[in-house]
């Protein structure tokens, strides 16, 4: 895949203009499917050589056509095939058409397919532009085919996997692998389309990427060439105050534990001076628990204001453990002129005035990171939650838009947006990643790289990727203190 391509996000409609601007530049269209339905034969043979037959599903458009295409060259190759199609075939027209054309077997209707033992199933019925409900008969086929657990291999998307989104339409496929073209689609690393992909392979096609590029819509894989540019690079003689000053506000006695998780955490990220900002009824539970990382007596605005003073204070991260209520909503509001987290309570806090902290937002320069989770997200942004048209992406986007900041939208497929339009989908987080703690830690790496006067968005999109490498290094099982122990170089 050419590099500029790699961590390239496309969706279906981009893809379709894609197709048609590469046929407008005088490629033969039907070459280029030609080569998509060589890449998905090829695929298949090298994962499951040993099959007793290959069952290629084909549907009534294009990924259809790459069906037939990988069926006749899978029969070339000496490979018992079985065809078979929903809708009629001879309907087909265009590039489909021609490659229907090219199989010389016969061709069933899908409610005759009888899945057996032995049988690859090759799944070319519908791709990522699948936009609607399926129809009850290949419902009823992928039902059938699921429950005998055979190895799938889909064709661009495992059919039923809606491309913009990730939802299922229906019913849908589970993949043990999936052969796409050129670029990823949202529905490839978007829950719960991410689970139903299996091991995902990216085929260079011959569209040039000149073409695939001019159709970027800014969307993302989250990786290092993201944000490896704005990556601190120190040398061993950088001063401590270079490294940046991050501040983790703590709540009261009983719930100091996860300023602290943030805290160390952004002293592991990079933050050259991490402080414990603490009520004094909890400084003496805090002062205990911390060594590296110091400690400040903050109890109310006055005392927040005068601290604000020094110029060395560099990022702060407000609402792990913080509590719910007026003086969350008090502080975030005088810190949003400033580089800010707000994550947990703090987010919670102003479930009923977000108008006030919009508004203040949008008022204030400061570069603000915010960290819902889901319910969290719907807390804060009810009616977009709450839009089922919307992808994943989109609510984000849509979020970042209406709040004025970066908006990190949790999950296994966690979703960072800007309100300038950039956004970055991730997709390096293991499954046992969602632990006790876990959330705190994110909040204090992406502090760290606030500290350091990283860029608000790759801030936050380094502290994701680096929080989801934590997870891999620390293996299943993993604590938050372990998670900790494990947050990977930057840059």
């Amino acid at each position: 895949m050419h590099a500029s391509l790699q961590d390239l996000l496309i969706t279906p409609a981009q893809m379709a203009a894609i197709d048609l601007a590469a046929a407008r530049s005088g490629i033969d269209s039907f070459l280029l499917m030609r080569c998509a339905g060589s890449a998905v034969a090829a695929a298949v043979l090298r994962h499951y050589p040993q099959a007793q037959r290959y069952v290629v599903l084909c549907g009534p458009g294009n990924n259809g056509g790459d069906g037939y295409v990988a069926a006749q060259a899978l029969v070339e190759s000496g490979a018992d095939v079985a065809v078979f199609a929903f809708g009629d075939p001879s309907t087909l027209h265009g590039d489909a058409a021609c490659a229907r054309r090219l199989w010389r077997g016969t061709i069933g209707p899908l409610a005759d397919l009888v899945p057996r033992s032995g049988d690859v199933i090759v799944d070319a019925l519908f791709g990522a532009g699948l936009a609607r409900d399926l129809p009850g008969p290949v419902v009823a086929a992928i039902e059938r085919v699921n429950a005998e657990d055979l190895p799938i291999v889909a064709v661009d998307l495992p059919t039923g996997v809606d491309g913009r989104t990730g939802q299922v339409r229906g019913a849908a496929f589970a993949a043990r692998h999936t052969i796409t073209f050129m670029a990823r689609k949202p529905g490839h690393l978007l829950l719960p389309g991410r689970s139903l992909c299996g091991a995902l392979e990216v085929h260079d096609i011959g569209i040039p990427a000149r073409i695939v590029v001019a159709e970027d819509g800014g969307l993302r894989v989250n990786a290092p060439a993201l944000w490896s540019a704005h990556a601190t690079r120190l040398d061993a003689s950088s001063h401590k105050f270079r490294r940046g000053h991050l501040a983790v506000f703590s709540g009261g006695a009983q719930a100091t534990g996860a300023a602290r998780l943030s805290a160390t955490a952004g002293l592991a990220a990079g933050a050259g001076l991490v402080t414990v900002a603490s009520p004094t009824s909890a400084l003496e539970t805090n002062a205990a628990h911390l060594t590296a990382v110091m400690l400040k007596a903050i109890d109310d605005g006055q005392d927040l204001e005068r601290w604000l003073q020094d110029v060395r204070l560099g990022a702060f991260v407000l609402g792990p453990g913080f509590g719910i209520g007026d003086r969350a909503r008090n502080f975030a509001l005088t810190l949003c002129d400033r580089a800010l987290v707000l994550d947990a309570d703090g987010i919670t806090s102003f479930q009923a005035h977000t108008t006030a902290l919009f508004a203040r937002l949008a008022a204030a320069s400061g570069r603000v990171v915010m960290t819902p989770h889901e319910g969290e997200f719907a807390r804060l942004f009810p009616e977009i939650a709450r839009d089922v048209s919307l992808s994943k992406i989109e609510k984000a986007q849509a979020a970042a838009r209406i709040s004025h900041a970066t908006i990190v939208y949790k999950g296994a497929d966690t979703v960072i947006a800007s309100p300038d339009g950039k956004v970055a989908v991730n997709a390096n987080a293991p499954p046992w990643l969602a632990t006790a703690g876990s959330g705190d830690v994110l909040a204090g790496i992406i502090g760290a790289h606030l500290a350091q006067d990283m860029p608000v968005f790759e801030a936050a999109a380094a502290g994701v990727w680096r929080h989801g490498a934590a997870g891999t290094r620390a293996g299943v099982g993993l604590t938050a203190e372990t998670l900790v122990a494990s947050i990977p170089p930057l840059g």
